[in-house]
């Protein structure tokens, strides 16, 4: 890594390991070469988790890092299992350095991260188990942000997000891991920072700041992004209803979705019943509550053609797209147990001495 040092190589409580899991998108090019040039301590190693499926045809991801990281570069199969299995996979494959940095690999860590990473290792206490980065997601300056551009942009306030986060080894080890029920990039950085502060373990904020640029998406992405909606039941399985509080994590919509999509079957079912009224009362609900949230979204964006457009086709789609995840979350996770704090080791303050023997007993 080129740049002046400024703390040195790193040391016995600031060595650190870098993993990314990754699809082999362009822009982990873009994430590594940034890394490459940014100036201070390097890392230990850095692990690429090739998350790909087994049957994807791609070029091998040490075609695109670049020389200065090549010695230091490894590449571990990541089974196609999701970003949460991926994480443990590079870790676990990381040795025994005392940090691991998380990075996403459509990231580009700024020209000083190494040497504020360094310090940020550096502050971190006994009882630190984590610390995060500052998030920037550069806007248009010309025109309102679309839809999935204020959706990006909500990672520079996520508290735990890990598209940049450094872990202390042993509170990953004590805590297990990311849970890997979590199939998404999505929760799973949430869950794993209440287990570990949970116990005891506290998450610093940290001074190094990581460009998250607003990546390309079709029209239909805030329609797949329902999928969450089963992850929040898992989170609501393992760490009850405040959990929401706890983590800072915005509520969303679900509450309405469930009373739009109420109403639109209400009205199927009253039309097939053969009762007019009913079922004109009913889908006046409908339209009345899809016209509010496809206003809700387009009011604060471009208002061009095509968000207005977007907006209109997707507010239809998502509520009976968030209920259905929803109900299958509870399915799936019906028979979850809630997390148990005292099963992670806590910070070496928090635990207890070991007792002494008594000399002359």
């Amino acid at each position: 890594m080129n740049g002046q040092y400024v703390t040195g190589e790193p040391g016995e409580t600031t060595g650190y390991a870098i993993v990314i899991p990754t699809l082999g998108r362009p822009s982990l090019r873009t994430c590594l070469r940034a890394l490459a040039a940014a100036g201070g301590p390097p890392p230990t190693r850095v692990i690429l988790v090739d998350d790909r499926p087994a049957t994807a045809v791609g070029a091998p991801l040490t075609d695109v890092v670049p020389e200065p990281l090549r010695p230091l570069t490894t590449v571990v199969a990541g089974g196609a299992r999701g970003p949460a299995a991926a994480r443990n996979a590079g870790w676990r494959a990381a040795g025994p350095v005392p940090w691991i940095v998380f990075l996403d690999d459509d990231v580009v860590p700024g020209l000083t991260w190494a040497a504020d990473l360094a310090r940020d290792l550096a502050a971190a206490t006994p009882r630190t188990a984590a610390v995060t980065a500052r998030i920037h997601v550069p806007l248009p300056a010309d025109r309102r942000p679309t839809d999935w551009e204020r959706n990006t942009a909500g990672l520079a306030t996520a508290r735990w997000i890990t598209a940049d986060m450094a872990y202390r080894r042993t509170a990953l080890e004590a805590a297990g891991g990311f849970d890997e029920r979590f199939r998404r990039a999505f929760r799973e950085d949430a869950d794993l920072a209440l287990r570990v502060t949970g116990a005891g373990w506290s998450v610093a904020e940290g001074s190094r700041t990581t460009t998250h640029p607003v990546r390309p998406a079709d029209r239909w992405v805030s329609v797949r992004l329902q999928a969450g909606n089963a992850d929040d039941v898992l989170m609501t399985r393992l760490h009850g209803r405040a959990w929401w509080r706890r983590a800072d994590a915005p509520r969303g919509r679900l509450p309405g979705h469930l009373a739009v999509t109420g109403a639109a079957v209400a009205a199927l079912t009253c039309a097939v019943l053969r009762r007019p009224r009913a079922a004109a009362v009913c889908g006046g609900l409908w339209l009345a509550g899809t016209a509010e949230f496809a206003l809700a979204r387009i009011r604060p964006g471009p208002r061009t053609r095509e968000e207005i457009v977007t907006m209109a086709l997707t507010s239809v789609a998502i509520p009976p797209a968030a209920v259905r995840h929803w109900l299958r979350g509870w399915f799936a996770h019906r028979r979850t147990r809630p997390f148990d704090a005292s099963r992670v080791a806590g910070p070496p303050s928090a635990r207890p001495e070991p007792e002494r023997e008594r000399v002359g007993s």
